[in-house]
């Protein structure tokens, strides 16, 4: 009996684990699996896993916040023409007044000898006004004085100054074209003399005006010139035309006039070279730029930039330029410094054509349409 006990109380034990171990089996499965280690789901997964009506409502999604996006450039308002104008003729009578008030101080005297009407020779031929227009000039206001007497001097003198100015000149601006074509205007002259800033001046003016522009960078052997235009551009919200460094002249400026008549703009201003290996050469160069340029569209104004404080040596200039490219129109720079007023007459009697544009200041606006009227009113004071 002892035996047979033994053996059942083995096959409980046996049948108690058993049944133990199958339980915990059966537990074991019910558990939850242990936690994955942690994970960053992005933003971008986020989107892709949410369901639609769950989608973040913001559009940024994925993009780092803290950088901003660059604000679009703001655009310098150009400052009017009638303003432009006031400002500028203060600014000429300051620099320019020397020469009218030393005429008057010479017309005042109580006699006009042969030693006075010297010194007022000596007084415009210092004012780089030319030997023949002082001739006439002297001439005339003898004459007048003899007959008018000498008591209304300074009307007489602004007169004559005003003629000899050229007050009949035709000083506007061609820069509109035909046919739907753009008006074109090649700005020629040295290095130096203001030309690339012209360009830009010219262009906020017509701006101003409300006209459409584009320019065109055809100085390509400058790299800072076609920088400097660019800005330009950028200033004043106009389409700059630009080139690789060194590229073929002619082939920019026809782009830009292409760009400019495909666009349907009003204007295309195009800068040129002013410096080449010889003289011949950029002669050619601009007669080559112009020739290019006239397969699309007619030139309708070429504008030589010319410094005014260079007296002779600009007139030497504008002689060379004119005879390459047909001037139409010069553009006087730097009239606010050692420029001496007389070298409108010269210039002008030089070429037969009209100072359009004068210069007084380095500031954006400090251009302005000629007036021979007002140019005068400056001189005298």
């Amino acid at each position: 009996m002892d035996s047979l006990a033994l053996l059942i109380l083995l096959i409980a034990v046996v049948g108690i684990a058993l049944v133990a171990l199958v339980a915990g089996l059966v537990v074991s499965g019910r558990r939850k699996p242990a936690p994955l280690p942690e994970t960053r789901v992005t933003h971008e997964a986020e989107d892709v896993l949410a369901p639609p009506d769950e989608q973040p409502a913001s559009t940024d999604v994925g993009v780092d916040t803290s950088l901003e996006a660059p604000a679009a450039p703001v655009l310098e308002k150009p400052e009017g023409t009638a303003s432009r104008l006031v400002r500028l003729r203060q600014r000429l009578a300051g620099s320019q007044g020397a020469l009218g008030r030393g005429l008057l101080a010479l017309l005042s005297r109580d006699k006009l000898d042969e030693d006075t009407w010297e010194s007022i020779e000596d007084t415009l031929l210092t004012a780089d006004i030319g030997v023949a227009p002082t001739q006439e000039l002297v001439e005339r206001l003898r004459t007048r004085l003899r007959v008018e007497g000498e008591g209304d001097a300074r009307s007489i003198l602004r007169e004559e100054l005003v003629a000899l100015v050229g007050p009949d000149m035709d000083r506007r601006l061609q820069v509109t074209g035909t046919d739907g074509r753009p008006g074109v205007v090649l700005v020629v002259g040295v290095n130096g003399a203001g030309k690339t800033t012209t360009v830009g001046k010219v262009a906020r003016i017509l701006v101003a005006e409300d006209l459409r522009v584009v320019l065109g960078a055809a100085d390509t052997f400058r790299a800072a010139a076609v920088d400097q235009l660019a800005t330009w551009g950028e200033r004043v919200g106009v389409e700059v035309v630009r080139g690789e460094e060194a590229a073929d002249p002619a082939s920019v400026a026809f782009r830009a006039v292409e760009s400019g008549t495909t666009a349907g703009v009003d204007t295309v201003i195009v800068d040129t070279a002013g410096r080449l290996q010889n003289k011949q050469g950029l002669m050619d160069e601009l007669g080559k730029v112009k020739r290019v340029i006239e397969k699309q569209a007619p030139v309708t104004e070429v504008l030589l930039v010319l410094d005014a404080t260079t007296g002779q040596n600009g007139l030497i200039q504008a002689r060379v330029f004119s005879e390459a490219v047909a001037v139409t129109g010069i553009v006087l720079t730097k009239l606010d410094g050692s420029a001496k007023g007389g070298i409108v007459v010269q210039v002008q009697r030089e070429l037969g054509v009209p100072v359009k544009l004068v210069g007084l200041g380095e500031g954006p606006d400090d251009l302005a349409p000629f007036d021979a009227g007002a140019f005068v009113d400056a001189l005298l004071g």
